[in-house]
């Protein structure tokens, strides 16, 4: 439609040059900005600190691969299916990012940013008072008949070794916020209410300080996305350069065993 225009505060660009934040791309970001830290700017609209920039990409990395998780083996068998096709075994892989796998992340943050909510300008000022908190908020879940979200691995029984460390580097960036502090404070008290230890899955604490940093919470699975997109990556290369998805296919096939179909009563 003629005279239509189209808002954007992110990227346009001309025959001389890309313009990308109110920059020139070339001049201004290329071989000055890190990729963490312009992933960050162009959500916020606004060039992280250096603290921010640290704990984000912290998170980027606690969220880069797993091992052999359901997003990396669809991803390779999609590899195996159409090599042509590296676009689709990429996105193979992230399709798979829901609720089980990478989704943690998002619902961790949902569920800490409501609890949050729910108490506003009422905010603990020390660990007695969180672990207060953290124990009411544990105990409606649990009368509710839901789970935790981010509490428990189906690997680290015991603690997650990204855990430890990402709390850590938030606190000595000065960005252990409240996310942070509520969901350490449900590691404290869980077993109360729970009468069992389960740990703090990382990816639930990444939620936590992603929210912490202030990301928009409908948002936290797409950056637990692009994480995951750099060790998708990593393992389409691998699957190139010595392939498994053939063996694991090959497994699976040859060990179906057919079973007729159950007759309705």
């Amino acid at each position: 439609m003629t005279g239509a225009t189209y808002p954007t505060s992110l990227g346009t660009s001309s025959a001389k040059e890309i313009r990308l934040l109110g920059l020139d791309l070339s001049q201004d970001l290329m071989g000055k900005v890190g990729f963490g830290e312009l992933a960050f700017w162009l959500v916020t609209q606004q060039r992280p600190t250096p603290q921010q920039t640290r704990v984000f990409e912290t998170v980027l990395v606690a969220l880069a691969d797993h091992g052999f998780t359901p997003t990396a083996i669809a991803a390779r068998l999609t590899y195996l299916s159409a090599p042509d096709s590296l676009q689709g075994a990429l996105a193979a892989g992230l399709l798979g990012g829901g609720s089980r796998f990478l989704g943690v992340t998002e619902d961790c943050g949902r569920y800490l940013a409501d609890a949050l909510a729910e108490h506003e300008g009422e905010l603990p000022t020390d660990d007695s008072g969180w672990d207060a908190l953290a124990l009411a908020v544990v105990q409606k879940t649990r009368q509710a008949k839901r789970f935790v979200p981010g509490l428990g691995h189906p690997v680290h029984k015991e603690q997650d070794p990204r855990t430890p460390v990402l709390l850590a580097i938030a606190e000595e960036e000065g960005l252990k916020g409240p996310h942070l502090k509520l969901f350490e404070a449900v590691g404290r008290v869980h077993p109360q209410v729970l009468g069992k230890t389960l740990p703090l899955n990382g990816a639930g604490v990444c939620g936590a300080a992603l929210a912490d940093l202030g990301l928009p919470i409908d948002l936290l699975r797409g950056f637990a996305l692009l994480a995951r997109a750099a060790g998708l990556l990593g393992h389409l290369a691998e699957e190139h350069r010595n392939g498994t998805a053939m063996q694991m296919y090959l497994n699976i096939d040859r060990n179906a065993i057919y079973q007729p179909p159950q007759t309705p009563p």
